[in-house]
């Protein structure tokens, strides 16, 4: 990793002087001077407290705090570096598997994080504290010098001594002072980015994510998306089952129960037989339509049959001819099949809307570990995932098992949409 002003330095070093690297390095060394003080003196009270608190049981909550001390100093560090660094730090620290104050701090303190930041307070309360002030007496002893004519100037003759036993009385003869002075700037500007860009490399090394903590963030990462995927099929597992087994059995017996009271009225003149046969009617068409919401939902020879038997049936109800050529020697992970077939639905649906095809054809083979899925049609060509044709939802969905859709549209067509997804997620 580079340090920003490490490399304003190095490329323009006759030049650095006169930029703002030097005034933004001392507003950093200024301000963690400061910073540096308070943050030791508050861990410094954190840890006797603990300690002579320790025989009643509380001192080791203290301890526990200033364990974890480090973190939000680490934040407001992350954050104040911005001033010598304009790439910012990433957040070491994963996610947290709940809320309260106990499972933050056992995920905190079981972090390697924690203690890195822990180790960046000490130095930083030290070693940085104790370098500031050294770079802060160059730094003021060098603006005084400078201004010496103007406090000759302005005080009483005599009492001002560059050297002891000599006063000067003359702003003229106070003009080698504000020589010395400038070269005390001068050297405070390159001492000054040597310094914060020590600080910032040493930031950098304890307080930046590192490879493996973005590798276990991934990792939960992936397990999360695992859980939504089957937190999501367990949803509509339920939502099927409710559908199958309530509204779906009620409109039945309602059928029944209005075809009965049809047959009871046959024979007779009543007005009320038409509105019988009227009733019983709309009642079979909502039962169509529950039934259709629900293979939507997941087809039931999905689940039975498996992926080609799904997407044959599938092929029968598309108003375009769909040619299916599916071959797979075992059923697939419940989660591929279920995204292969609704990425397939939706690229037919696609198809039959925006294409202008004639015909589709889809092919499925399992290469390896990976499920590779063709899906063609003849159409004019010319997808553009930003022109709402529904691309980018293919896409999404099959991300969510990490794999992938390459789309091959040409003006003119044919427009092919290649689908893998691995089957080991």
């Amino acid at each position: 990793m580079t340090v920003a002003v490490w490399e304003a330095l190095r490329r323009h070093p006759a030049r650095f002087p006169f930029t703002a690297w030097p005034l933004r390095a001392w507003a950093f060394l200024l301000s963690g001077t400061v910073l540096g003080c308070l943050v030791l003196m508050v861990f410094v009270v954190l840890l006797f407290v603990g300690l002579g608190l320790s025989v009643f049981g509380i001192g080791l909550v203290v301890l526990m705090g200033a364990a974890v001390y480090g973190i939000p100093v680490a934040a407001l560090e992350r954050r104040r570096l911005r001033l010598v660094e304009p790439d910012p730090l990433l957040d070491p620290h994963g996610s947290l598997p709940g809320t309260g104050a106990l499972p933050w701090l056992r995920t905190r303190l079981r972090e390697r994080a924690t203690w890195r930041e822990l180790a960046y307070t000490l130095i930083f309360g030290v070693v940085f504290t104790a370098t500031g002030i050294g770079f802060t007496a160059l730094l003021g002893l060098s603006l005084i010098l400078v201004a010496t004519p103007v406090i000759v100037w302005a005080i009483a003759p005599d009492t001002v001594m560059l050297i002891p036993g000599q006063p000067i009385s003359d702003p003229v003869a106070a003009l080698p002072g504000t020589a010395a002075g400038l070269v005390g700037l001068l050297l405070s500007a390159y001492a000054g980015a040597a310094l914060a860009g020590a600080q910032v490399r040493i930031a950098q090394l304890l307080l930046s994510a590192r490879e493996e903590d973005l590798s276990s963030r991934v990792i939960e990462l992936t397990r999360s998306r695992a859980r939504l995927i089957d937190a999501f099929e367990a949803e509509r597992r339920r939502i099927e089952r409710d559908l199958h087994d309530g509204a779906q059995q009620q409109l039945v017996a309602l059928s029944m129960t209005l075809g009965l009271a049809e047959l009871e009225l046959r024979g007779q003149d009543s007005p009320a037989s038409p509105y019988l046969a009227r009733a019983r009617s709309e009642a079979r068409q909502a039962l169509e339509q529950l039934r259709g919401l629900v293979r939507g939902l997941h087809p039931q020879v999905l689940t039975d049959h498996g992926l080609a038997a799904a997407v044959a049936e599938l092929a029968l109800r598309n108003p375009l001819p769909v040619t299916v050529d599916i071959d797979l020697p075992h059923r697939l992970p419940s989660s591929v099949e279920t995204m292969a077939y609704f990425t397939i639905t939706e690229a037919l649906t696609n198809a039959s809307k925006h294409s202008g095809a004639d015909e589709v054809a889809v092919v499925g083979r399992l290469k390896g570990d990976k499920l590779v899925l063709l899906i063609t049609d003849d159409g004019r060509g010319g997808a553009d995932p930003a022109a709402g044709t529904g691309l980018q939802g293919l896409a999404d969905r099959v991300a969510i098992l990490k794999g992938r859709l390459i789309v091959t549209s040409p003006t003119g067509g044919p427009t092919q949409l290649r689908v893998e997804v691995p089957c080991s997620v």
